[in-house]
C-alpha cells in the first residue's frame, strides 16, 4: 500500500459498494481523499465511520453531468492542491432482456452514467494528472470484455469504457500518466438492487445469489494493490482470465458460460 501513502485521490461512487469499501481501504493505505457520489448522505455517514479527519473530503456529483465533474475537480484542488489518482468507479447497471425492455432511455442512462462520466471526469482532471504524472483508473466489469445477457446496454457501456481507456493509455504515455483498467467479475454490491428493470425502474431487490459471489471487501483490496503499483489491467477472477483467451479460441463455449452464469446467480 506504500505506493499510496500521501497521494491525492479522487474516488467516484463512494458511497455503496465496490466504492465505499475502496474509500476505506484508501484512507488505511494513507491516501488523501476526495469521496464524490450522488448521495450526500451516505458519503458523510461513511466518513464518519472512518474518522478520516483532516485526510478526507465529500463532495456530491452526478457524473453524468460535465459541469459538476468539473466542479468536483476544482473542488479536489481547492482543498489538497492536486490530484494524484483518479477513480472512475460510479456506475449503474440493468437487469432486463433486449426483447423485454420497454424502456430504451435505459440504454442512453447507462452510457451517460458508466462511459461518459468516466470520459467528463478524465478531460477535467487531465491537466493535473500530467503534472503529478499520475494515473487514470477505471471501474470496469468482465462484462467489458464479453458479452452477459440480460445486461446488454451494461455491457456495451463498458466496452465503451474499456476502448476509451486503452486508447487513452497509448496517448498519455509520453505524458507520464498511467492508465489501470480493472475488470470486476461479479461482487455484492448496492448496485444489483438499483439495477433497471424492463420497465426502466429500479429492480429493489438483487437478483444474485450473494453468498456465491465475490465481496466488496475482497474486490476492493485487489483493486487497491494493482493501483498501488500502476498496474495495466487486473481481471479479478479465473474465470474471466481464462474467459479474454477462450473467446478467441472457442467463443462459443465463452457464450456458453455467460448464459450459465447468469442462470446460476438467479
Amino acid at each position: 500500500m506504500s505506493g499510496l501513502q500521501g497521494k491525492v485521490v479522487l474516488l467516484t461512487g463512494a458511497s455503496e459498494g465496490i466504492g465505499r469499501e475502496l474509500a476505506k481501504q484508501l484512507v488505511a493505505s494513507g491516501a488523501n481523499l476526495m469521496m464524490a457520489a450522488r448521495n450526500l448522505e451516505r458519503l458523510y455517514q461513511l466518513y464518519g465511520e472512518m474518522d478520516g479527519g483532516e485526510q478526507v473530503r465529500v463532495c456530491g456529483c452526478d457524473v453524468s453531468d460535465q459541469q459538476q465533474c468539473q466542479n468536483l475537480v476544482a473542488m479536489t484542488l481547492k482543498e489538497f492542491g492536486c490530484i494524484d489518482v483518479v477513480i472512475n468507479n460510479a456506475g449503474i447497471t440493468m437487469w432486463s432482456r433486449f426483447d423485454d425492455t420497454q424502456d430504451l432511455s435505459i440504454f442512453e442512462n447507462l452510457m451517460r452514467v458508466n462511459y461518459l462520466g468516466a470520459v467528463y471526469l478524465t478531460h477535467a482532471a487531465l491537466p493535473c494528472l500530467k503534472t503529478a504524472k499520475g494515473q487514470v483508473v477505471a471501474i470496469a466489469s468482465v462484462a467489458g470484455l464479453t458479452g452477459v445477457p440480460s445486461r446488454t446496454g451494461y455491457a456495451a457501456s463498458k466496452h465503451a469504457m474499456i476502448g476509451f481507456f486503452d486508447s487513452l493509455r497509448i496517448e498519455l504515455k509520453q505524458d507520464g500518466v498511467d492508465v489501470t483498467v480493472i475488470c470486476p467479475d461479479f461482487v455484492v454490491s448496492e448496485i444489483h438492487k438499483r439495477a433497471i428493470g424492463a420497465d426502466g425502474q429500479p429492480l429493489g431487490d438483487s437478483p444474485m445469489q450473494e453468498a456465491k459471489i465475490m465481496t466488496a471487501e475482497q474486490c476492493a483490496r485487489l483493486s487497491i494493490e494493482a493501483i498501488a503499483k500502476r498496474q495495466r489491467l487486473l481481471v479479478t477472477s479465473l474465470r474471466g482470465r481464462l474467459g479474454r483467451w477462450f473467446k478467441l479460441l472457442a467463443p462459443r463455449f465463452i457464450d456458453h458460460l455467460a448464459d450459465k452464469a447468469i442462470r446460476d446467480r438467479h
